[in-house]
C-alpha cells in the first residue's frame, strides 16, 4: 500500500506542478488552448515516472505499458500542438473564459488546468497499477488482446485526424462523411477509447490494474457524454445545417455501415 501511495503522490506532484507552469505561460500569452496538447503528453509523463518507480516486476508489461502510452500520448500531443498553431485559440475556450470576467484566470486555474490534473490521475490508473509490480509477472493471452486493441485505436485515431485534416486543407467546407468518418461520427475519440481500455485489459492481468477499470470508464464518459463527442456535436449542429442528415445517416461511435437516406 505504501509503494501505491508512494507512487500517486510523485505523479500528482509532477503534473500539478506542470499545470500550474502551464498555468503562467497561459497568463503571459492570453490563450488557455494549449492545454489540449498537453493532455496526451501528460500520460506520457506518469508512464515515465511510474516506470521508474516501478523496479522489480514485470519488465514486459510494465515495458509494453510505458511504450504503447508514449506512443500513443505523443502522437496525439503532437498533433493538437500543430492544430492550435495553425487554427489559434479554441473558441470554445474564449467563450468559457468570457463568461468567467472578472476573474478568468482564477477561473482557468481551477476549472481548466488543476481540473485536468485531477482527471489525469484518474484516468490513468492502467498505466499506474499495471505497473506495480504483482502476480502474473509475464503478460498472458488478455493482456496482448490489450495490446492489439490499444494498437488499433491508435491507427484507428491516427488516421481519423489525418483524414480530417487533409479534409480542412482542401477547403471544401461542409461535413467530412468520407473515409474512417463514414462509418462514424468520432473515429479519433473512438480510437481513444480502444487504447484506453486496451491499456486496462493489460493492466486487469494482476489484482491491482483489475481495480483500474474506473480509468477507462471515465475517459469513455468524458469522450462521449462530457467534454467530446457530445460538445462537439452540439456546435456543429448549430453552425453546420447539413450535420443533421450526417448524424441521421453516420453511427454515433462505434464503426458500423452508413445507413440508406
Amino acid at each position: 500500500m505504501d509503494s501505491i501511495v508512494s507512487l500517486f503522490a510523485v505523479n500528482a506532484a509532477v503534473i500539478f506542478t506542470v499545470l500550474i507552469l502551464l498555468w503562467l505561460i497561459s497568463i503571459a500569452i492570453k490563450d488557455v488552448s494549449f492545454i489540449d496538447s498537453f493532455w496526451g503528453f501528460s500520460f506520457v509523463i506518469i508512464a515515465g515516472v511510474t516506470y521508474c518507480m516501478t523496479e522489480g516486476g514485470s519488465d514486459e508489461r510494465r515495458l509494453l505499458i510505458l511504450v504503447l502510452t508514449a506512443i500513443w500520448g505523443t502522437r496525439l500531443a503532437a498533433y493538437l500542438f500543430w492544430r492550435w498553431r495553425k487554427e489559434g485559440p479554441d473558441g470554445r475556450y474564449l467563450a468559457m473564459l468570457g463568461k468567467a470576467e472578472p476573474y478568468p484566470h482564477r477561473f482557468s486555474l481551477r476549472m481548466v488546468f488543476l481540473l485536468q490534473g485531477a482527471l489525469l490521475l484518474i484516468v490513468s490508473l492502467p498505466i499506474q497499477l499495471g505497473s506495480i509490480p504483482s502476480e502474473p509477472a509475464s503478460i498472458g493471452v488478455v493482456g496482448w488482446i490489450g495490446a492489439g486493441l490499444a494498437i488499433i485505436g491508435i491507427l484507428f485515431e491516427t488516421i481519423g485526424d489525418w483524414q480530417l485534416a487533409r479534409f480542412k486543407a482542401q477547403g471544401a467546407g461542409g461535413v467530412m462523411d468520407k473515409g474512417l468518418w463514414r462509418y462514424t461520427r468520432h473515429p479519433n475519440y473512438f480510437g481513444d477509447t480502444c487504447v484506453w481500455w486496451g491499456l486496462f485489459l493489460i493492466a486487469a492481468e494482476t489484482t491491482l490494474g483489475l481495480a483500474s477499470f474506473i480509468g477507462p470508464a471515465v475517459m469513455t464518459y468524458l469522450l462521449v457524454k462530457w467534454s467530446g463527442a457530445a460538445l462537439l456535436e452540439r456546435r456543429l449542429k448549430r453552425s453546420k445545417p447539413e450535420y443533421e442528415d450526417y448524424v441521421r445517416r453516420t453511427s454515433s461511435f462505434f464503426p458500423l455501415p452508413p445507413k440508406r437516406d
